[in-house]
């Protein structure tokens, strides 16, 4: 059975949660602070003057990058026994909406408004900046972070994210797109409509994938079982779609795991691209892991409370950790799947 390992109280809203490598959770805030959870306790640092927005791991792997309401992105992080907090870039009087990072190449993006913005990990005079037409609602790096997608109204645009001067591939479809993810081979790429419903592309070719029926918005979404599995939020369990072979999902249906049986919605998901592990959060604070293989399934909190906002799972898949829209959150250990 899985435990608990420690339940937090921060009274205000989780916006994210992730693991760095070095098994440290970090919890982002809607005041602003990123609080770091070690066996030692909890380190607040104060990232932001407003609140976090979005954040990502850090390329080289330790604590993480955030943007926030006041413009800023903020590594945040613990070095040796210290708390470090660097300012990488700011954009006065605009949102930070959404941010991505590639430790395959160290670079970060973050967008700001109709603005995606390109910065180097490794070399702080580097700056690429690329413009579109309308207010950018998701960014990702492909798995060799060389190209970055932005997700906009209309679809997503590809950005070769160290040229400056260039034209991007637009992979067009109509409605407002927001979070987007690409497949771990970098073969297709996925993104949140504002409609109950997913789009995808094959990059090679622009082919377009239809992926929806469902009951609610989609807001959370991540690949499994190295690539083969897309697990999604937006109904009473986690939606897993197929994505092995050349042709993705098309010409295949979803699949639903772990219906809530009071009729509660998924809100978030959480996976690694290497692992049959998958979690799920629900609008009645519950939670549940399991192995996509094997078929184990478990209820790791089976309380209600408020709607889950924000969960991940240890970059060893041991841990799993969460966070809830009135400022609950917990580590748990997990064990037996």
């Amino acid at each position: 059975m899985s435990a608990l390992i420690s339940a937090f109280t921060f009274d205000a809203y989780v916006t994210s949660v992730l693991f760095d490598r070095g098994g440290t959770a970090a919890f982002s805030l809607g005041d602003g602070t990123v609080r770091l959870a070690t066996p030692a306790g909890v380190a607040v640092v104060e990232a932001h003057q407003g609140a976090v927005l979005c954040a990502a791991l850090h390329p080289y792997g330790a604590g993480v990058v955030t943007g926030g309401d006041d413009g800023a992105v903020v590594w945040s992080r613990i070095e040796g026994n210290e708390l470090a907090a660097m300012r990488l870039a700011e954009r006065k009087g605009r949102w930070i909406d959404a941010i991505a990072a590639s430790p395959a190449t160290g670079l970060i993006a973050f967008s700001a408004g109709r603005e995606a913005v390109v910065i180097d990990a490794a070399d702080p005079a580097f700056e690429r900046s690329f413009q579109h037409e309308k207010t950018i609602g998701g960014l990702a790096f492909d798995p060799k972070g060389r190209r970055l997608a932005a997700a906009s109204y209309g679809g997503a645009w590809l950005w070769w994210a160290k040229i400056a001067e260039q034209k991007p591939q637009a992979l067009k479809w109509p409605g407002g797109h927001g979070t987007i993810v690409w497949s771990p081979d970098g073969k297709f790429l996925v993104s949140c409509l504002q409609e109950n419903q997913l789009h995808g592309w094959r990059v090679a070719d622009s082919k377009d994938m239809r992926m929806g029926g469902y009951p609610a918005k989609v807001k959370s979404l991540a690949f499994a079982s190295d690539g083969a599995a897309l697990a999604t939020s937006g109904a009473n369990g986690a939606v897993i779609w197929p994505f092995s072979g050349a042709n993705g999902p098309m010409g295949k249906e979803a699949g639903e795991i772990g219906p809530s049986a009071s009729g509660a919605k998924t809100t978030c998901v959480a996976a690694l691209p290497t692992g049959p592990m998958v979690a799920a959060g629900f609008d009645d604070g519950t939670l549940w892991a399991a192995d996509l293989k094997t078929g184990k399934l478990e209820k790791v909190k089976p309380d209600t409370g408020p709607p889950i906002s924000a969960l991940a799972l240890s970059q060893d898949l041991t841990q799993l950790a969460w966070g809830d829209e009135a400022g609950g959150a917990g580590l748990l250990r997990l064990a037996g799947l």
